[in-house]
């Protein structure tokens, strides 16, 4: 319990300020619809604290990550976004428990903070085509499975691949996959709440996701600047 109280004491001003805005936000309309799902909830705190760690560069941030994707799996299944409970628990949980390995093998120094890496072009190249893939791939199971929402949904997979990717190889763009993907979760919770009311709260998750993203990639990108003058290249 210390050594996480001593994580939360590491967070700047702001970031203490964001955090503890997301959970407000992400509470308030938790509180503010008549009925309630508290998984989707627990689910979304756990989601924005995952994320501020991850801004930071902490493999802490990766662990509530899987955390996040399971409860996330579960509450899509509910819903029948088929897709987001595909793309989360078969893709992103074990993505994340990937990340968590490699930002393990490779912290900075003695820091708690990962070594950020700069991605090669066939790292790129291999992005771009898998992503390719796995979209036009997961379109077709998402039809056949009925999805709602299918071109979002399908969306929401390609996104989140480029994401998970990045987040993976230690790329500061890992920020910029989560941001279109949180562009497009928005969309789909959004459609998902006209129906039930009680997922407005996903809404608000994800717009504060969208604000950590946001500071995530600032944040990488000084990270990335502050790690490559003492080394002549990030790798």
């Amino acid at each position: 319990m210390r050594r996480i109280g001593n994580l939360f004491r590491e967070l700047t001003i702001f970031e203490r300020i964001l955090w503890i805005t997301s959970l407000i936000v992400v509470t308030i309309s938790f509180l503010c619809v008549p009925k309630k799902d508290y998984l989707t909830l627990v689910c979304s705190l756990i989601g924005v604290t995952a994320l501020i760690f991850v801004a930071k560069g902490y493999v802490i941030g990766q662990i509530l990550c899987i955390v996040f994707a399971v409860f996330y799996g579960i509450i899509s299944f509910h819903f029948k976004y088929y897709g987001e409970m595909i793309t989360y628990l078969g893709m992103s949980a074990p993505m994340a428990v990937a990340a968590t390995i490699s930002w393990i093998r490779h912290p900075y120094k003695e820091s708690k903070s990962v070594k950020v890496h700069k991605m090669k072009v066939y790292q790129i190249a291999l992005m771009i085509v898998l992503t390719v893939v796995v979209t036009i791939a997961f379109y077709f199971i998402l039809w056949a499975l009925g999805t709602g929402n299918l071109i979002f949904s399908t969306l929401s997979v390609a996104t989140s691949f480029l994401a998970v990717y990045m987040t993976f190889m230690r790329s500061p763009y890992y920020a910029i996959g989560y941001s279109a993907n949180d562009i497009v979760l928005i969309i789909l919770w959004v459609m998902a709440s006209i129906e039930n009311p009680s997922y407005i709260p996903m809404i608000l998750c994800f717009v504060m996701f969208l604000a950590n993203d946001i500071y995530g990639f600032i944040s990488w990108k000084k990270m990335e600047r502050a790690q490559a003058p003492k080394n002549d290249k990030i790798c």
